[in-house]
């Protein structure tokens, strides 16, 4: 017999994986122009190097949405964001890029996966 899964029961590395291959090829989500040219935050050196880091940054947000409903830009920041590196001084958290954030959730909105909480 099989056991009923639920999005907790499953490997979420592999879960976002499979949301941002599927993303991928529908064809229905819009890669934007700056991707190529943006980092992820202040607090990162470079720009991501995956090819594909707008879709998996999508996919995680889904299913991070999914999970923990509703929840704004700003949590979304705190929860993307990481240790900015200053040198000899002790490392300080940073926020995520809300611009990416905010595109992430405007491209689910469109697909329809996501909608505005009226408050």
């Amino acid at each position: 017999m099989v056991k009923p899964t639920s999005v907790k029961d499953v490997d979420q590395h592999e879960m976002v994986k499979h949301i941002a291959h599927f993303l991928k090829k529908s064809g229905k989500v819009k890669v934007p122009d700056w991707s190529d040219l943006v980092k992820m935050g202040s607090y990162k050196e470079l720009a991501p190097i995956d090819i594909d880091w707008y879709y998996t940054r999508t996919a995680s947000i889904a299913r991070r949405l999914y999970i923990r409903s509703p929840t704004g830009v700003g949590a979304l920041r705190r929860v993307y964001g990481g240790a900015k590196r200053r040198g000899v001084t002790p490392n300080h958290f940073s926020k995520a890029s809300g611009s990416v954030i905010r595109k992430a959730l405007q491209t689910l909105e469109a697909i329809k996966w996501v909608e505005k909480h009226p408050e």
